[in-house]
């Protein structure tokens, strides 16, 4: 017998602009992850383009170059948080302005305000063991903000939460990716995290089956589907 191809995206034709906040919605094996781990430079695709600032072709560039463009211009969130379990909150922000040479002086004001910024001016030298799973996510925000690069990626940043705390996660994340005029690109299965987001794109079985603006966030809404957001409310 023959081997099957699989293909984790089929014809995906998707157009992200500066500043935007979108979110890839599906349920596991839709491949939205491999998406983001395709625009992330984490993965290379075997047919077709990625192209940031309609100049850069990222499957096209080399091992080395793809990892100095990440270090300079992409931040990550994952669900697990990837934290240095040995460092102290202060140490784990810092460690990525280490390969941007930045002094370590610079590191450490840098990181402290980041912290101070998402709550946790008071756990700058707790360790990850020391840390609710909220917390940690927190860090873990900080240390993909500290340098306010231009492209965030949250691959299912409340999977690990609970209601209260995704919640304000993802407040933050807007908030901030707003604030410093970042584009941020959502991976999720859950709606109520999605809608976050200004544009939805949702994915099945490797194809993009919808594509909403704020639209359907608001109906979401309309419908009591997912709470109202509260912007004044403290994190």
């Amino acid at each position: 017998m023959g081997e099957e191809k699989v293909y984790a995206l089929r014809g995906v034709n998707l157009d992200i602009q500066k500043e935007e906040i979108l979110c890839l919605l599906g349920t596991s094996g839709s491949g939205k992850s491999t998406l983001l781990n395709m625009m992330a430079g984490l993965d290379r695709p075997t047919k077709g383009e990625i192209i940031i600032n309609n100049k850069i072709h990222m499957e096209k560039l080399s091992e080395e170059k793809l990892t100095k463009f990440r270090q300079l211009n992409v931040g990550f969130v994952f669900q697990s948080y990837n934290l240095i379990p040995t460092l102290t909150a202060t140490e784990n922000v810092s460690l990525g302005l280490i390969f941007k040479g930045v002094k370590k002086q610079e590191r450490e004001e840098k990181a402290r305000a980041i912290l101070e910024r998402v709550g946790l001016g008071n756990r700058l030298d707790h360790k990850p063991s020391e840390m609710s799973g909220g917390q940690q996510q927190r860090v873990s925000i900080a240390r993909a903000f500290v340098d306010a690069p231009p492209i965030l990626f949250a691959d299912e940043p409340t999977g690990n939460l609970d209601t209260n705390t995704s919640v304000e996660i993802m407040e933050m994340m807007c908030d901030l990716a707003k604030e410093h005029k970042q584009t941020l690109i959502i991976v999720t299965h859950d709606l109520e995290t999605a809608v976050y987001a200004n544009r939805i794109v949702e994915l099945r079985d490797g194809k993009i089956v919808r594509d909403e603006t704020q639209q359907i966030i608001e109906k979401a809404r309309e419908l009591e589907l997912l709470p109202q957001n509260n912007n004044e409310e403290s994190i």
